[in-house]
């Protein structure tokens, strides 16, 4: 058993809250994922364990450390992602992932990868003219996405934001939907909205979308269209067909980015239509411009709740 105290000095108080946490769930969480004791001490954090435990766990407090005199800021539920994942992964450090972090405010807030693979993914974003981002529900696909495209329209690397997805409902029928195109398509996209509304004020996204600097439309719209200096998010993409998907892709202008989301366990489409994400897979692989990330259970950060429903949806289909 070893006792060890963090190199770094303890925050103030207003950071301090966001290293121990609402009732000490920050700390918990490291203890929980490393299996050692933290208290905090007039010297700083000390760790109670064994040796190497001990070491990972000062490790990723004195680079939380680190992070928040950067600036950035987490709640107790982002510490306990970050640490399960630090902790799961041999030699992935804290910094590491913060790395990664993408600005969507002017006020210094950041959205920092919670996993290698979300690490990988916002990395692809940033090199690739095309990304794929696949996998289940909960793992960060359209939110990096979103926060990507934020970030580049806030430092004037785009000009607009495009926002798009397949109208195929869910296993129901909506009926008719009132009002004009925007408000019809509404429902479809509020994973998007939700995901704008996380980083942006309410009213600013309204002015942008108001002014057309974030323009929503249903996948059907896309055709005839060439989008030029535009970061381009096609979400659901499980629900397009190869025609679809190929119509898409070719919409692509010049200066413009786009990312692709959609989960294959979740296909509303009849069978005979095809999908057209299982399809691009196989023909675009191997183009250097283009990049397919796939996200795992082990990548879901939504909750600890959602990581175990989509495990045992994976284990009843295998």
């Amino acid at each position: 058993m070893a006792i060890r105290t963090s190199a770094s000095p303890l925050a103030g108080p207003d950071r301090l809250i966001h290293i121990i946490g609402n009732r000490d769930e920050s700390l918990r969480a490291v203890e929980r994922a490393f299996g050692v004791k933290v208290r905090v001490t007039s010297e700083g954090l000390a760790a109670e364990g064994e040796p190497g435990p001990v070491d990972a766990a000062l490790r990723f407090l004195d680079d939380l450390m680190v992070c928040l005199e950067e600036g950035l800021r987490f709640d107790s539920s982002d510490v306990a992602t970050l640490v399960r994942a630090v902790a799961s992964e041999p030699g992935l450090t804290l910094r590491d992932l913060a790395a990664g972090r993408i600005a969507v405010s002017s006020k210094r807030r950041y959205i920092i990868p919670k996993s290698p693979v979300q690490r990988d993914y916002v990395e692809a974003i940033s090199q690739c003219g095309v990304v794929f981002g696949i996998g289940p529900a909960g793992t960060g696909k359209t939110y990096l996405a979103m926060a990507a495209a934020v970030s580049g329209l806030l430092q004037k690397a785009y000009s607009r934001i495009v926002l798009t997805r397949p109208v195929v409902e869910a296993g129901e029928k909506l009926g008719f939907l009132p009002g004009d195109l925007q408000e019809k398509v509404n429902p479809y996209l509020r994973p998007l909205f939700d995901a704008l509304n996380d980083m942006v004020e309410f009213e600013r996204a309204e002015r942008l979308i108001q002014r057309g600097e974030i323009e929503v439309a249903p996948l059907a719209y896309m055709r005839g269209r060439s989008l030029n200096d535009s970061f381009i998010i096609l979400d659901e993409a499980q629900n397009t067909t190869p025609e679809q998907m190929k119509m898409f892709l070719t919409r692509i202008g010049s200066g413009s980015k786009a990312v692709v989301t959609g989960d294959i366990t979740q296909i509303d489409l009849p069978e005979s239509a095809g999908c057209g994400l299982i399809h691009v897979h196989k023909v675009l692989t191997g183009l250097e411009e283009v990049r397919f990330v796939f996200f795992t259970e082990r990548d879901v950060v939504r909750t600890p709740l959602v990581r175990k429903i989509v495990s045992a949806y994976e284990a009843y289909r295998a």
